[in-house]
């Protein structure tokens, strides 16, 4: 994300950008990554912040939902040096869930998300970033990945044999033998059946990117619980149909 947007900015010339993040969780962190070392998805991140720095690109990240995000702020002190500070952390859910009024807290946040904005600015104007293009090679963003659904015309649907019995047994008074006659059929395996994992991943991904109240649309609507919908349910709504909080802010994700 960082990198695509060191090339939009390169691709315009130049011009200032805000790179605005709206996560609801940290960077991935291993749980065989011992204290006070990075993960690898931490030191790319750290890697491409530094980068950005040598570009007119600000990037404000802000925390939304549970998080946990109390090492965000150690996060921020500790990125090496850069051209010049261009990383801000802003505490979404920390700052909505103080019991202050609405017009207030959406102050704090606002405040908090853009006070450093002009001394950026600034800054890439005195390091001479400003209206400089670099032709650095541009970032093609990858498709999403497509949903594909078992078939019967799928490789799992092969050929085998699976055999059926069926016995028929002649009772005869007289005392004689039993007589059992068998035939053997060979019947077409059916297409294999998905996996419940699959079923899992599949599932864990719908709740993640779809509304929980249409369940078709994707979310696009951050109330200030941190909880999300897409805009159509949520534009309307005066509790959050999740945890039942009073609604009081709305953010558009894009």
């Amino acid at each position: 994300m960082i990198e695509t947007a060191i090339g939009i900015v390169d691709s315009t010339g130049g011009q200032y950008h805000v790179l605005l993040i709206i996560a609801d969780g940290q960077v991935t962190r291993s749980v065989d990554t011992q204290s006070g070392q990075l993960s690898p998805q931490e030191r790319d991140t750290i890697d491409a912040i530094v980068r950005a720095s040598q570009f007119p690109l600000s990037i404000v990240l802000v925390g939304v939902g549970d998080g946990p995000w109390d090492m965000m702020h150690q996060f921020d002190d500790n990125i090496p040096a850069r051209s010049f500070d261009n990383f801000q952390f802003v505490n979404f859910t920390e700052i909505m869930s103080k019991s202050i009024a609405a017009d207030r807290k959406e102050a704090e946040f606002a405040l908090s998300a853009l006070m450093e904005i002009p001394t950026q600015y600034k800054a890439t104007i005195d390091l001479q970033l400003l209206g400089r293009r670099q032709r650095i090679t541009p970032r093609i963003a990858l498709p999403p990945p497509t949903r594909t659904a078992y078939s019967r015309s799928s490789s799992f649907s092969q050929q085998s044999g699976v055999y059926s019995r069926s016995s028929s047994f002649d009772q005869q008074t007289s005392g004689a033998s039993q007589q059992r006659s068998e035939s053997l059929k060979q019947q077409k395996k059916p297409a294999a059946p998905k996996r419940p994992d699959t079923y899992a991943s599949e599932r864990a991904l719908e709740d993640r990117i779809l509304c929980p109240i249409c369940m078709y649309k994707s979310k696009d609507l951050a109330f200030g619980c941190g909880h999300q919908t897409c805009y159509e349910c949520g534009r309307n709504l005066e509790r959050c149909p999740l945890c039942q909080q009073n609604i009081t802010t709305r953010i558009r994700l894009y």
